[in-house]
This record gives structure tokens, sequence and C-alpha cells, in this order.
């Protein structure tokens, strides 16, 4: 069976084919900037990468050159041959703690959480729209990034604001990244041979997340109501006093939506470095002596440590600590200073096994009491997992 898993951004579309049960990757690309001058798309098969310039003027239209390309390229013969699509999508509230079928419910649930994650539900949603007009026979399902942190307990998912908030407003903690979370927990459990783990994965890149995993259910995650919460991001702050958002509001005049931009896009490596919210351009910046960047490496890093530490407390223990996503799969350094700073825990880095980008392998010494791997995310698997496996029910 083929299945196409898909990622909708506002004004991208990033998708990959597989041939199911077998897992095999077919096909895979990205379309940008949709709906916005200058669009391109990119299409990688057999490990050659193709770029090409054309105008998309939305998400439906991006499918349809999508099959082109398949059809072109003789991945397939007709648009019918994709029996399923499945579709990221960030945020699925309490009610949803698996993946599902998409029918107009989830589609008006989908909606009704947009005030949790504005950017990323209406994009979803737009992309799952234009799958349903092209594959009309697929199968199409949403797989919540929530979902994942749904075994929290509930000490950890609520804040201590009034009760009321939670029960009339949503307001708890939700998490963020579930996809990527689970997939490398799943991993972690088959290096290791057992399901009776304690494990810590570090999703940490432009936007970043810790999660506690415990016998393969998440317990506790770092992002919050929204992700600008727990780690310092590219361009987020995380963790804050609550309390600067009305003393800058009234110090420098803003307004919530002003604040609420700065904090989300004007911040974290961005804010502190003041060059850049790529951590990449930020070690270029620490080998230059830039004192600024030497600074957001050190906020970025004592953070990372932080939640490492907290979890590892609240687990009783770990197992294994996971790196994964842009820092977490490429940054030796990044890596580097995170384990050195966990020494306390009798983590033993391996300086040479740690030169490794984008692959898997163990970084940790064998005297090391917390293995340490670097694994990298497949979240586009998870997803094709999931919908082949509720295609086939």
């Amino acid at each position: 069976m083929k299945v196409l898993a898909v990622n909708a951004g506002s004004s991208s579309l990033k998708f990959r084919l597989y041939e199911m049960p077998k897992e095999k990757e077919l096909i895979s690309g990205t379309f940008e900037r949709i709906g916005i001058e200058d669009s391109f798309y990119t299409i990688k098969l057999n490990g050659e990468r193709v770029k090409k310039d054309r105008d998309l003027e939305n998400h439906a239209e991006a499918f349809k050159i999508l099959v082109d390309e398949l059809i072109l390229n003789k991945v397939i013969t007709d648009a019918s041959e994709i029996k399923a699509v499945g579709h990221r999508t960030v945020q699925g509230g309490e009610k949803y703690d698996h993946t599902v079928l998409v029918d107009d419910s989830v589609i008006s649930d989908m909606e009704r959480y947009i005030a949790l994650a504005p950017l990323h539900n209406p994009a979803s949603i737009t992309g799952i729209r234009a799958a349903q007009e092209v594959f009309k026979d697929a199968v199409q399902t949403a797989v919540f990034d929530t979902a994942f942190h749904a075994t929290m307990p509930k000490e950890n998912f609520m804040y201590p604001v009034p009760y009321e908030w939670y029960t009339e407003h949503g307001v708890r903690k939700y998490g963020m990244h579930g996809t990527s979370h689970r997939y490398v927990s799943k991993r972690i459990n088959e290096i290791l041979g057992k399901e009776n783990t304690k494990v810590i994965t570090c999703h940490i890149g432009n936007g970043a997340s810790i999660s506690a995993v415990v016998n393969g259910k998440c317990v506790n995650t770092s992002m919050g109501l929204t992700p600008n919460a727990g780690l310092m991001m590219g361009s987020r702050c995380g963790d804050i006093d609550c309390s600067i958002v009305p003393y800058m509001m009234d110090q420098a005049g803003m307004t919530t939506k002003e604040i609420d931009n700065v904090l989300n896009k004007h911040s974290g490596f961005l804010g502190i470095s003041g060059i850049s919210s790529d951590a990449r351009d930020i070690e270029d910046g620490v080998e230059k002596g830039n004192e600024r960047c030497i600074l957001a490496q050190k906020m970025y890093v004592r953070r990372v440590i932080n939640y490492i530490a907290m979890y590892y407390v609240e687990m009783g223990g770990a197992d294994a600590i996971v790196f994964t996503a842009g820092l977490g799969e490429n940054s030796v350094e990044t890596r580097k200073l995170v384990l050195e700073g966990l020494s306390v825990l009798g983590v033993k880095l391996d300086e040479k096994a740690n030169s490794v980008r984008g692959k898997e392998k163990l970084i940790t010494t064998k005297s090391s009491k917390i293995p340490c791997y670097v694994i990298p995310t497949d979240e586009e698997l998870m997803i094709a997992r999931d919908t082949y496996e509720l295609a086939n029910k």
C-alpha cells in the first residue's frame, strides 16, 4: 500500500511517500512559498534532489503537481494508487490521544483548537482539505503532536492557576513534538532491548522540547499550553517570569499581540545574540569570540541540562538520554557541553564517538552510568505507520 505522509505549513508542504508495510521510502520533497511570489518545489528521488520553480497558488495545486511528479517519475501511474494520506497535526487538545481518521467532526475540533495553535492548526486543516480534493478515495488521518503527551499525570500537566482556567478555557500543558518523541523513545527501547525503561528524549533544534518517558509513555514534557514554554529556542523565549509581560506592557507601551510576537519571534537565540535564530550562526559567532553568541549558547545549554536533571530526578534515574532534531543530531559542540554538564550524574562523553552528524550512534563511554545516543528522528515514518494501521482496520 502506498501511504503519503504530509506536513503542511501556512506556505509550505512537505511530503514523503512510502510503500507500506515495507516502510520503503519511494520519494520525498517540499513545496515552498505557496501563495507567495517566487514559489518553488524540490523533489528527492534515489538520492538525487531536483529543484523546480513553479507558481503555486494554493495547497491543492501543490498536491496536483505532486501527483504529476509521481507519475512523471514512474512512482505511480494514477493518483488512485495512493490509498492513504497521513497529516501531521499539532494540537488535538485533550480529546485526541491517538491518531484518528479524518471526518468533518475532527476538522471541526481542529478549528476549535486554533486558539491553542494559531500558526499550525489552520495550515493542517488547509493541507487536509487540499488532499481530500486531490486524493478523493484515499483514507485521510490526523496524527496529533499532542497525542503522545496525553499520558502525563494531572500533577504534571496542570498549572498552579485558578482551576476554572483549566475547566472553562483548557489552560494546561499539552506539549508538542510528540510524534518525534514517540519515534525516538520507541527506537531507544529497541536498541536497549527492553520496554520497561526510563528515557529522556531531547528534541532540540530551532524549536525544542525535552520529554520524560517511562515504559514508552510520556510522563512529563517541557513545552506547555503553547510551543513557547520550556527551553530557550531559536526565536522563542521558553520559560520566563510571567510578570515580564505586564511589566513590559507598562514600560514600553506594548500590546499583548506585540509582546506575544516578541516572545515567539524575536527572543531565544535571536534575541540574545542579536544576529540569528539559527544555532549554526550562533556557533560560528562563538568561534569568532562574539560575546552575545557565547552567552546565548551558555543559556541554551544550561536550560537543556536543567530539564534533563529535573526529569532524571522525577523518574528516579534514566536508562538512556537521546538527542534528536536539528541541534541534537548535528551539533557536536552542543551535545558535548550538555553531557559535560551532566558529569555529576556519571555521564562520560566519548568525544570521538560524539563527532557524528545525522547518524544513529552511542556517544558515551562504556563506563558512563547513563548511555547517551544520537537518534535521527523520523516523524514522517511514524505518520505513515499510524496511517497504514488505521487504513487496514
